[in-house]
């Protein structure tokens, strides 16, 4: 029985603590509060200034981003174009030393074959040419790479707004 009037008590003071609740919300002005419509204003409009500024931030990194594609994809060019270049002074030293071991064998016996000589001039003219084109096209490699960095080498670093938050 003591238990019963112990869940008696406490359903009365919860009956109390919700009237007294009650009371303080039919207490408030019926109005909502200058101060907080004020607030809250102030807060969207934060919120929508915020909102404007990762949208121009996010556009501005997409941006830089297209521009980083576009310097990467010409650096693979490059590089496409250097390896080519590379190939091709392999081949023609390749055929160079077929040439010069050919004109060996036919000099140990004894018998110069014009033929052979002039073959072994036209691969190792056809190596040259190679090794020049390979050279110019590693030299455009390093100047389109070193380009950007001079470019900005001469000039003050200023943060920018995005770099101080």
């Amino acid at each position: 029985m003591s238990n019963i009037d112990e869940l008696q008590r406490r359903i009365t003071a919860a009956m109390d603590r919700v009237a007294q609740g009650l009371d303080k919300i039919g207490s408030t002005p019926s109005g909502p509060d200058p101060e907080t419509e004020q607030a809250l204003e102030d807060e969207r409009t934060a919120n929508a200034q915020l909102t404007e500024r990762v949208r121009a931030l996010k556009t501005k990194s997409d941006a830089e981003m297209a521009g980083l594609r576009a310097q990467i994809d010409e650096a693979e060019a490059r590089i496409s174009q250097l390896d080519v270049e590379l190939q091709r002074v392999r081949r023609a030293n390749a055929q160079l030393n077929e040439a010069c071991n050919a004109l060996r064998e036919a000099n140990s016996e004894g018998v110069g074959d014009p033929h052979l000589i002039n073959k072994s001039m036209m691969a190792e003219l056809e190596g040259l040419r190679a090794a020049r084109a390979s050279d110019v096209a590693e030299t455009s490699a390093i100047l389109a790479a070193l380009t950007p960095l001079l470019d900005t080498a001469g000039q003050p670093y200023e943060p920018t707004n995005e770099e101080n938050v």
